[in-house]
């Protein structure tokens, strides 16, 4: 393998010891078909506590093309992929997850369209095996995303897909202390295409997200791409007050009765109240981030790296 591959496949794990070694096959599967000979397979651990690292070190003593990066604890959805495609030495970067939901029989489409000159080849995916309730708060994150992005977020996008390298350059000198990295890859303006694809029932495992990481997720990616939502409390604001102000003193006078007026100005309050605090919590987020642009935190802390020859 040379110091410089034509392709980096980057999956980042967490607890995926029943996935890592038919991953790897499947990816070397996908390499033949795509008749790339010169690639490696970077694999970043996210503090996996089952037995994935001891299959990894095996699969990186069997194949001097498979290498990996051991995080020194869980830094999170966001950090750690971004941070093993950063560490990606390959012309074109393919990053997707572990557990076969992303299907490893779309690289070689991928490698077709950027050697005809993509920059960033995406996969969009249009169906998924969770259930009515995350495939509920997933549509809802992502029309927020979209609706109050500072950049448009591609449907169905989920970072699934390959890299040029020289996008993947320019987005690390950006220093993003918590990369939206599919938002990040329309924000760079390169020439990019989409595939659409079926996945009506995950292939194996199950997805590590719930309802707090997906809230999470959100308001991260919210905080650090959307500088325009901070305006919108404003507006709101000066909704409410419009409505309020001359609704409560007419319904007082209108049937003396005291308690429907209340009433009407305590949810109004109330839905005030709330969405001062969200909004705060987002503004807050975003101090997070000067923060840490300012401290230069590093996306992950590295325990150990496994098959690196430097």
């Amino acid at each position: 393998m040379s110091s410089s591959p034509e392709i980096s496949v980057v999956v980042p794990t967490l607890n995926e010891e029943e996935n890592v070694q038919e991953m790897a096959a499947a990816i070397a599967q996908a390499m033949c078909d795509a008749e790339v000979l010169d690639y490696e397979l970077l694999f970043i651990d996210n503090g996996s506590s089952d037995r994935t690292l001891s299959l990894l070190r095996q699969l990186c003593a069997g194949d001097e093309r498979i290498r990996v990066i051991v995080n020194a604890r869980n830094f999170g959805q966001m950090r750690s992929p971004t941070y093993g495609i950063y560490q990606a030495r390959g012309r074109a970067v393919v990053s997707l997850c572990a557990d076969f939901q992303d299907p490893p029989e779309l690289i070689p489409e991928f490698i077709r369209r950027w050697r005809a000159g993509d920059k960033i080849v995406l996969a969009t995916r249009h169906a998924e095996a969770n259930n009515a309730v995350f495939r509920g708060l997933r549509a809802f994150a992502y029309g927020f995303l979209y609706k109050f992005g500072d950049y448009p977020v591609i449907p169905g996008a989920t970072g699934f897909g390959l890299y040029d390298r020289q996008v993947v350059r320019e987005l690390k000198r950006w220093n993003e202390p918590e990369p939206f990295f599919r938002g990040m890859l329309v924000e760079s303006g390169h020439r990019l295409s989409t595939l659409p694809f079926e996945r009506p029932l995950r292939a194996r495992g199950y997805s590590k997200s719930n309802l707090a990481s997906i809230a999470a997720f959100v308001i991260s990616s919210v905080a650090g791409s959307s500088k325009g939502l901070l305006k919108l409390p404003l507006a709101i604001g000066a909704v409410l007050g419009a409505c309020t102000l001359p609704v409560v003193p007419l319904a007082f006078w209108l049937t003396g009765v005291r308690k429907p007026a209340a009433i009407l100005a305590a949810i109004g309050m109330s839905l005030g109240l709330a969405l001062t605090f969200l909004f705060l919590g987002l503004l807050g987020q975003q101090v997070k981030l000067l923060s840490e642009r300012t401290r230069r935190v590093p996306l992950v802390v590295e325990r150990e790296r496994v098959g690196f020859d430097d």
